[in-house]
């Protein structure tokens, strides 16, 4: 009885993830809709998806909570529901970075780019890849999904350190570009720091599916 309970609210456990899990990817699009076509909406919508985030944090953190304090779970189960309790802190982390960028983009609203946005969007594209892959290994168990998300942080990188170089060169080519491209290369960095947090998320299923994580020695 005290086993199929157990089940039941991993089961729960998984979906409450999968919808704090839709709501950062939904703040993503948004923000990134956001920057791509300087809407104002889209980016109020994105930062109002964090206090829903935020929300959905707590009530994952209170199932895990009463996971441990009530059930008492052992081996695996007791590693799925620690990671899922780091996991969570990652996720709220990239619904405030998806809220960061559409703040910058109402404060760029109305003016022209100094620069085409390709390979920022790119960034948010393989964010959103790796945020949505990263949730869905935990709830598949899927340890080679896992480690492929692990791998694509390095995609995310070489993007930023392109966009980097593109920015210094608009503000080499004109001084005036300078706030402008500071700004966007501030974006840049959250899209990076959102595919940290989506390796972090994958680093942790490792962790629950083969008791060993990154850094840890065990």
């Amino acid at each position: 009885m005290m086993s199929n309970l157990l089940d039941e609210r991993l089961d729960r456990l998984s979906r409450e993830l999968i919808e704090m899990g839709a709501l950062i990817e939904h703040a993503i699009e948004s923000a990134s809709q956001a920057l791509i076509d300087q809407d104002v909406s889209a980016a109020a919508k994105a930062i109002a998806f964090d206090q829903e985030v935020d929300q959905k944090e707590r009530d994952i953190e209170a199932l895990c909570m009463k996971l441990l304090l009530k059930q008492q779970p052992v081996a695996r189960d007791l590693r799925l529901i620690s990671a899922a309790l780091k996991m969570i802190t990652d996720m709220e982390r990239i619904g405030d970075q998806a809220a960061d960028i559409s703040g910058l983009v109402i404060y760029l609203a109305g003016k022209p780019y100094i620069k085409k946005l390709e390979h920022l969007t790119q960034m948010a594209t393989a964010s959103i890849r790796m945020v949505t892959g990263a949730v869905d290994a935990f709830v598949k168990r899927d340890l080679i999904l896992a480690r492929q998300i692990i791998e694509m942080d390095d995609v995310i990188d070489d993007l930023f350190d392109i966009v980097k170089y593109e920015l210094i060169e608009c503000i080499r080519m004109d001084a005036s570009s300078g706030e402008q491209a500071v700004d966007l290369l501030m974006i840049a960095k959250y899209f990076e720091r959102i595919g940290d947090h989506a390796q972090n998320i994958a680093e942790w299923v490792e962790f629950a599916l083969t008791g060993r994580h990154k850094g840890e020695s065990l």
